[in-house]
């Protein structure tokens, strides 16, 4: 009797077990490495300030960053800046007045490890049954992972070969910080990370916090920016491009808000301020009409606070 509910118990669990795979990959790159070097590519390339070529056409030649590593993204990285700067970029280098090189003098990563305490060794095989290495026993251990990218940006009028701009050499690190402690952790903090996670889960830890930068004055390549496009030119009066760089290639400014209507004034010339406003005509009814007219912009909005 007793036999068969053993029996009967082993049936019922193979009816209910089961077993499942998981196939896991894991890319050539580590995301940790692509993620420095995509960082300090954005903090290296936000430091340049294209702003003196604002509104003027400009053709960027990248051929002299054929063998920097994550090229496709640097060179994305600097048009987008010199967009977000004020440059009318063109893709004919002959349509351009203005020509951007941009060369790197180093893009990549590096790493150093600090450990205390019993690292893993070889060690002679003395009797039969012996290990022939001792694991490694960490008291504390530290790694350390830095990314660095070194830009450096020069334009040059293409008709005439004179130099216009030139950004000298700016270079931007980035760092991943992991710490174990007593073979707990990693304790993982740097630039990379907005906050200090352990083990990949955040953590709240003040004295081990990120590290903060100062944000440029320009506009930053790994910022958000939102531009009001200015309507195509019809009808009388200054062209875009007679207008300041910031109104003809667009101004920088906040979702719903206005650009000021002194940037739409023309570069050249005197600007003829408007008539003052004649006596106020009575109507029907005797009382005069005091609200001020509303002024129409094309593209821009109705404006009724002047």
């Amino acid at each position: 009797m007793r036999t068969g509910k053993v029996v009967y118990a082993i049936c019922l669990l193979c009816l209910f077990s089961g077993c499942g795979t998981t196939r896991v990959t894991d890319t050539q790159r580590t995301a940790t490495e692509q993620l420095l070097v995509s960082q300090a590519v954005d903090q290296a390339v936000s430091q340049l300030d294209f702003r003196c070529l604002a509104g003027k056409p400009v053709y960027f030649d990248p051929q002299y960053l054929d063998n920097t590593i994550d090229r496709g993204y640097l060179i994305s990285s600097l048009r987008q800046h010199l967009l977000a700067c004020g440059c009318i970029l063109q893709e004919d280098r002959a349509k351009a007045i203005y020509v951007v090189e941009a060369r790197s003098g180093a893009v990549g990563t590096d790493r150093h490890s600090l450990l205390i305490g019993v690292p893993q060794m070889n060690v002679p095989t003395l009797v039969p049954g012996q290990p022939s290495f001792i694991p490694e026993i960490p008291i504390a251990k530290k790694t350390d992972q830095k990314g660095v990218a070194k830009v450096a940006v020069f334009a040059y009028n293409r008709v005439t070969g004179l130099p216009v701009f030139q950004s000298g050499v700016v270079t931007s690190t980035s760092t991943a910080k992991d710490t174990w402690i007593l073979g707990v952790g990693p304790i993982m903090r740097g630039t990379i990370r907005d906050n200090t996670e352990f083990a990949g889960a955040p953590l709240s830890l003040p004295l081990l916090g990120s590290d903060g930068e100062e944000r440029p004055p320009v506009v930053r390549v790994d910022h958000p920016a939102i531009w009001n496009e200015m309507m195509p030119f019809r009808g009388p009066g200054p062209t875009p491009m007679q207008m300041t760089s910031q109104a003809a290639v667009g101004q920088l400014c906040r979702p719903g808000e206005l650009p000021p209507v002194e940037s739409l004034v023309p570069t050249s010339g005197t600007a003829t301020p408007p008539p003052p406003p004649g006596p106020p005509t009575p109507n029907a009814g005797g009382q005069a009409e005091t609200e001020p007219a509303r002024l129409n912009i094309s593209g821009i909005g109705n404006r009724t606070d002047f």
